[in-house]
C-alpha cells in the first residue's frame, strides 16, 4: 500500500512519527497524522482545507489538552460538568498528587514509535477511499477523507472547523 502513496502523503506518514515523538506519545495516532498533514502544507490539502483556518498550534494545543485530561474531549468534559463533576478540579488534584500530566498516556523514548490500531485503520481507509474513486494513488485527499470517516479526535477537530467528509468528498474528483 505504501507504494501507492504520493510523495506528499509519504512525508506526512513519516512526519507523524516525529509528531508523536515530540508530543511524547507511545503510539502514532490520527492526531499525529493530522498535525503532520497540516504542518507539511501539501498543495492538495491546502486547497481542500482553504478557509477552515486550521493551524498546527491550535491543533496541538487541543490535542495536548485532551491528553492531559486522560483522553476526555471537550464534549465529554462538558457532559461531566453538567452532572456536577469539575474536570479541571479533578485534574489539578490528580496532578498535585502525582505530577504534571499524570493522566496523559505515558510516552516512550524508543527510536521507532508504532502506529496505533486507530492510525492503521485510518491508513487502510486511505486505500479504500482511493479505490472507491478509481484512483491509482493515495493522496492528501484520501487521507483527509479517511480521517473524517472514523470517529476520532482528529475527525472531531476537523469537524469543529467545519471540515466534513461530504465537503471534502464533493471536492475530490
Amino acid at each position: 500500500m505504501f507504494e501507492r502513496f504520493t510523495t506528499a502523503v509519504r512525508n506526512v506518514v513519516i512526519g507523524a512519527q516525529q509528531e508523536a515523538r515530540t508530543s511524547g506519545s507511545a503510539e502514532i495516532d490520527s492526531t499525529d497524522l493530522l498535525v503532520s498533514l497540516i504542518r507539511r502544507q501539501d498543495e492538495t490539502a491546502v486547497r481542500l482545507l482553504d478557509g477552515h483556518h486550521l493551524t498546527v498550534e491550535e491543533l496541538t494545543e487541543e490535542f495536548d489538552r485532551v491528553k492531559r485530561r486522560g483522553g476526555l474531549t471537550d464534549e465529554e468534559a462538558a457532559a461531566l460538568s453538567a452532572v456536577g463533576v469539575d474536570v479541571e478540579n479533578v485534574i489539578r488534584s490528580v496532578e498535585a498528587s502525582f505530577g504534571k500530566n499524570a493522566l496523559a498516556p505515558a510516552g516512550r523514548r524508543k527510536r521507532h514509535i508504532p502506529f496505533s490500531t486507530e492510525a492503521k485503520r485510518t491508513l487502510e481507509q486511505c486505500l479504500k477511499e482511493a479505490l472507491s474513486r478509481k484512483h491509482k494513488y493515495i493522496g492528501s485527499e484520501h487521507l483527509l477523507l479517511a480521517l473524517l470517516s472514523r470517529q476520532s479526535l482528529a475527525a472531531q477537530a476537523l469537524e469543529a472547523k467545519g471540515v466534513t467528509y461530504r465537503g471534502i468528498s464533493d471536492q475530490v474528483a
